[in-house]
């Protein structure tokens, strides 16, 4: 069993004892609104927080004393409260310019961790992933210092995920992939979370996960660590701990979920809860217990972000669960006679049919005889007009022989137009296809997440700058998709982040080798979207398919596209 490792995980002061992370925070997180109505109970419950707290944060500060209604920049109205404490205070807030909700961070500019707010605040702005809540501004006007961020309605907290319940194991395999994706990807950025809570983390409508906070909530509170990137992917295990386990990976209640039974250690997940996946117990071991061995299988620790996304790729891949269908209501039993208790017991006497009288045979009146001799005549006059429309029929064509005509069959017309069938092509191989760079390549290692079935990874585009038409370097990048054999190409569906405008292009069907040149290949179709449909005026054949993007979206302060999916059908 592995020692609990101390390495930064935020706890949630919710039992009253000390956290057990270095750097933790005994407030509650942007997203739980345990906003105080009276000034004087907020200054006494930070100064008294801040008596607490042992790692090196300043002295807490009051909050501006602020109100709903009340405007930033004539633009930004206050409207809810969410958290008050530190000399800081979150908001929801409405942008009347854009009319859209948003959040607001505000805290005094002479507030001791302003100018680290705002550097913050900065540099996340620049990232641009669109897996984080993205900071829309960071600025200091009149003795205020405040931070503007993304608000989504539409997404659900993992707090309330997970007091409804464990998850299951492929929700909690995509929790962990995303977020540690998404974290790997700022350090690579060199920007850090340090506190990466269960209210951090939102998952949408559409099952994408999305970090909120990045270097801001850190930030906010003078949280500040040795080893950013080992802190970070300890979080991420403590949430995909709570996911399998519904329990927090300490002794300490926290964010609505129990803790571990007091001196018993850190428990590998399947040893907490029956059923739990045991590749992901063992990757939360990974991440959790990375000062030394991990549970069962001695496998290396994952000290980093980078790490334990690779871990987790390795691992075989978790399917959804398959839907399950109401199976139709058996019949009604019937009960038989000797179930009923009438075995052995006298049966009534049938009854004496009553005679039946039988009705004299039909058409034996007057009337009758006289509709049968009407049917008769008309039946015989029919087969009279029959006989002579044969007779005459024949005549034609012996007519016809003598003059016979031929009618040719127009060109083309016997040649069938191949119709589609909607059956899935296979995509045998793919390449990055950039002919009009130097090197020719365009981020070859990831060309595979655009077709691996999986939406969470995707290809990206290297950054261009100046604008969206690859900064006037080129008039397009692509992906050459290899189907192994000719084969009919109906339509081609591609997923991107962000409003991209596409091309779809093909090889003629006897082109047989692997194409280098733009002009090999043929325009079908072209399209612009997030979500757009490729589909040729009539079915192709060919082997090799070209996805031609032709101009990018926005993205780290450049254009950048990124397909996370295609999908050929025949």
């Amino acid at each position: 069993m592995a020692e609990r490792s101390t390495a930064a995980v935020d706890v949630a002061d919710n039992s009253g004892d000390d956290p057990l992370t270095a750097k933790a925070d005994k407030a509650a997180t942007d997203g739980v609104a345990k906003a105080q109505k009276k000034a004087d109970t907020t200054a006494e419950a930070t100064e008294s927080k801040a008596g607490e707290r042992k790692n090196g944060e300043q002295p807490s500060i009051t909050a501006p004393e602020l109100h709903s209604g009340h405007k930033l920049a004539r633009r930004y109205r206050l409207e809810e409260c969410v958290t008050r404490l530190d000399g800081f205070s979150s908001w929801r807030a409405v942008d009347e310019k854009l009319r859209r909700a948003v959040g607001v961070h505000i805290l005094p500019a002479d507030h001791s961790r302003a100018r680290s707010v705002l550097a913050a605040a900065r540099s996340a702005a620049l990232l641009g992933d669109p897996r984080f809540v993205q900071v829309l501004d960071a600025v200091e006007e009149n003795d205020l210092v405040y931070v503007v961020h993304e608000w989504l309605p539409d997404s659900t907290e993992l707090t309330a995920l997970l007091a409804a319940g464990p998850m299951e194991p492929h929700d909690a395999y995509q929790l962990v992939s995303q977020v540690s994706q998404a974290m790997a990807a700022a350090h690579r950025e060199g920007l850090s979370h340090l506190r990466l809570t269960p209210s951090a983390v939102l998952r949408s409508s559409t099952g994408q996960y999305r970090i909120r906070g990045l270097a801001v909530n850190a930030a906010l509170r003078g949280i500040s660590a040795e080893r950013p990137q080992r802190t970070d992917t300890e979080a991420i295990g403590a949430l995909l701990y709570a996911a399998l386990t519904q329990r927090w990976p300490y002794e300490n209640d926290a964010y609505g979920l129990s803790g571990l039974p007091k001196g018993v250690g850190l428990l590998p997940p399947d040893q907490v809860r029956a059923g739990v996946h045991r590749g992901l117990s063992e990757i939360a071991m990974r991440a959790l217990a990375n000062d030394g061995a991990t549970a069962s299988r001695q496998e290396p620790p994952c000290t980093t972000p980078d790490e334990l996304a690779k871990a987790v790729a390795a691992m075989p891949r978790i399917r959804p669960p398959e839907p399950e269908f109401p199976l139709p209501a058996p019949p009604e039993y019937q009960r038989t006679t000797y179930q009923q208790g009438t075995y052995g017991r006298p049966q009534p006497r049938p009854v004496a049919a009553q005679p039946v009288v039988i009705p004299p045979p039909p058409l034996q009146s007057r009337t009758g005889r006289a509709l049968k001799w009407a049917v008769s005549a008309l039946l015989i006059a029919a087969l009279g007009l029959g006989s002579w429309q044969i007779a005459d029929r024949l005549l034609d064509q012996d007519k016809g022989t003598e003059t016979p005509q031929t009618n040719q069959p127009q060109s083309g017309q016997d040649e069938k137009e191949p119709a589609a069938d909607g059956k899935p092509v296979t995509i045998v191989d793919a390449r990055d296809f950039d002919p009009e760079s130097d090197d020719g390549r365009e981020n070859p290692e990831k060309i595979k997440n655009t077709y691996d079935g999986d939406p969470s990874t995707a290809w990206t585009t290297m950054r261009y700058e100046r604008n969206s038409k690859f900064g006037n370097l080129k008039t397009g990048v692509g992906i050459i998709l290899d189907l192994g054999k000719v084969q009919q190409v109906a339509k081609v569906e591609v997923a991107f982040h962000g409003v991209t405008s596409v091309e779809l292009r093909t090889t003629p069907e006897d082109f047989s080798s692997q194409p280098d040149r733009i002009g090999d290949f043929a325009k079908q179709a072209s399209q612009s979207g997030t979500q757009v449909n490729l589909t040729p005026a009539k079915p192709v054949k060919t082997r090799y398919v070209l996805v031609w993007l032709t101009d990018l979206p926005s993205a780290d302060g450049g254009f950048r596209g990124e397909i996370s999916d295609i999908k050929i059908t025949s």
